[in-house]
């Protein structure tokens, strides 16, 4: 009885804590239903979008548009994983029928990423409502520059409902994009953490002139939301934005393992519990490496020592041990940096593990891309020491602080 007592008070507190975390902000779909729509009256609507897409209380954009009274919408079109977000990762998304709405769906991820002029001949407008995670290797916003690509060559307007940046609207990270890396995973030349929302990345993208052609854009602002928030502070609910962000804090960990985790060398927590918190190997020996690291005083940052067997990924079912990551203070931690020392205190540990000598040599070139230059593969290999490739990595970040600073939409 004691036990069911104890149990029912903790459900109740859970449930009190939970109640208590209030919306604070209204994303750019809030913000458009309380303008009754207007800016889509008497217009045609194609809609981008995913399961991100959602209002404060959780209905799908796609839904809203369809049943609002004074909306047209006509065309639903799908980045990677799909609008209903029934695909995945990697998989080519095709074009079908929407079961809900009965609207066709055409695939921006698969043969076609960008809008023909075939799909976009009966809309007037494009509208873009999905929530992104801040770095540049993940695909949405290659999908978005795109379709403002495809929208001025066809005389389309383009709007974009505006979303919070989920590791806020300060951290910048990483070199530009070198040209021989622009690809569909570093589509424009940014840096990999770009401290932008969504539709000032969009103003920023049309204003420098970084796409093909110019759009017609318009951006539907949100209400409240400040660049220091992390995305737990806005008080919105989180839908997993892919199978393996499944927790707002999932964004803050991507950059931290993203770019070593293309090389499938070693673990990064895909495939377990924890993924992009960790870094695992049969042959990494726990305390060893917790200690090594953290005696590089990181700041923001402790490395915990861990065993585990992931459920598939690298290392299916191996006893593997390696650190998971901490990140005590956000704003201090170096968060792309991490993944550098951890290949730098691995080299030093096992030199014949070295990451550039062991992993495999067919993937460096997404490893390049995704960096966005080859040059910190071949900086980096040279010594193994991440002293090596820091100037390079951040030689362009002030530079592009002070021009986004002209983009800026909120404080």
């Amino acid at each position: 009885m004691k036990k069911i007592i104890i149990i029912s008070l903790l459900c109740l507190l859970c449930g009190s804590v939970v109640q208590a975390q209030k919306i604070r902000i209204k994303t750019g779909i809030e913000v458009l239903k309380d303008q009754n729509f207007k800016c889509l009256e008497g217009k045609r609507v194609g809609l981008i979008t995913n399961p991100t897409g959602v209002d404060n209380q959780m209905k799908s954009t796609i839904d809203i548009l369809h049943e609002a009274p004074n909306v047209n919408l006509v065309a639903l079109f799908g980045p990677e994983h799909g609008v209903r977000g029934d695909v995945h990762a990697g998989d080519h998304v095709t074009d079908i029928k929407d079961a809900t709405t009965g609207l066709p769906v055409y695939s921006l991820y698969g043969k076609t990423r960008k809008a023909t002029p075939e799909m976009l001949k009966d809309i007037d407008v494009l509208v873009y409502d999905i929530q992104d995670i801040g770095c540049r290797s993940f695909t949405y916003i290659s999908t978005m520059g795109l379709a403002m690509e495809a929208a001025a060559e066809n005389g389309k307007e383009f709007i974009v409902l505006d979303r919070p940046n989920p590791v806020g609207g300060l951290k910048i990270e990483g070199n530009l994009v070198e040209d021989d890396c622009i690809s569909f995973v570093s589509q424009f030349k940014i840096p990999y953490l770009y401290g932008l929302t969504c539709g000032e990345l969009a103003l920023m993208l049309n204003g420098e002139k970084m796409m093909a052609a110019q759009c017609n854009l318009h951006v539907v602002k949100m209400k409240g939301w400040k660049r220091k928030m992390d995305y737990v502070q806005t008080g919105l609910q989180w839908v997993p934005s892919s199978p393996h962000i499944p927790h707002p804090h999932s964004a803050i960990f991507y950059p931290v393992s993203g770019i070593l985790g293309e090389l499938g060398y070693m673990s990064i927590g895909v495939g377990y519990t924890i993924p992009f918190q960790m870094f695992a190997a049969q042959w990494v020996e726990a305390e060893k490496l917790a200690g090594n690291l953290n005696a590089l005083n990181v700041p923001g940052v402790v490395f915990r020592p861990m065993y585990l067997k992931p459920f598939y990924s690298v290392g299916k079912g191996e006893l593997l041990q390696g650190v998971q990551v901490h990140i005590m203070d956000v704003q201090k931690a170096p968060l792309s940096d991490i993944q550098f020392l951890v290949m730098q205190e691995i080299a030093a540990f096992y030199p014949d593990r070295a990451v550039f000598e062991h992993a495999d040599k067919g993937r460096f070139r997404m490893f390049d891309m995704v960096s966005g230059s080859e040059e910190i593969r071949k900086r980096f290999s040279q010594r193994n020491r991440w002293e090596d490739v820091r100037d390079y990595w951040y030689k362009d970040v002030e530079d592009f602080r002070r021009l986004s600073k002209k983009y800026y939409l909120y404080k």
